[in-house]
């Protein structure tokens, strides 16, 4: 599978996400993102930009679902509910979130 940006074909995996994770760039994460049928707003981008964080600067840390609830909260100055996160994310925000973000598929299980 690939998608073609700014006139580069990127590679990805059969599930979507990056075969070279240096191929990211926002433009690729809006790709991935309308291949998905989303719409990034500004909150999306806080999450990906808070995955991709946690990934490169906490030893490829995953956080899952509470942790990015918990997080954004103080981002945000309100707490987010699950189903605010899932219908910003239908696909999970910790795993559709770090397709995105341009990051390796997810090895964790479960959502919390």
């Amino acid at each position: 599978m690939a998608l073609e940006v700014d006139g580069k074909t990127i590679e990805t995996t059969e599930n979507g996400h990056l075969v070279n994770a240096e191929d990211w760039t926002e433009a690729v994460a809006e790709a991935i993102a309308a291949a998905d049928a989303l719409e990034l707003t500004q909150q999306h981008w806080d999450v990906v930009k808070y995955l991709r964080d946690e990934h490169y600067n906490n030893a490829g840390n995953e956080p899952n679902e509470r942790t990015i609830l918990k997080d954004m909260a103080k981002k945000w100055g309100s707490k987010p509910t699950s189903k605010d996160m899932y219908n910003m994310f239908p696909g999970m925000p910790s795993k559709q979130g770090r397709k995105i973000a341009g990051l390796p598929q997810s090895t964790r299980k479960g959502g919390y």
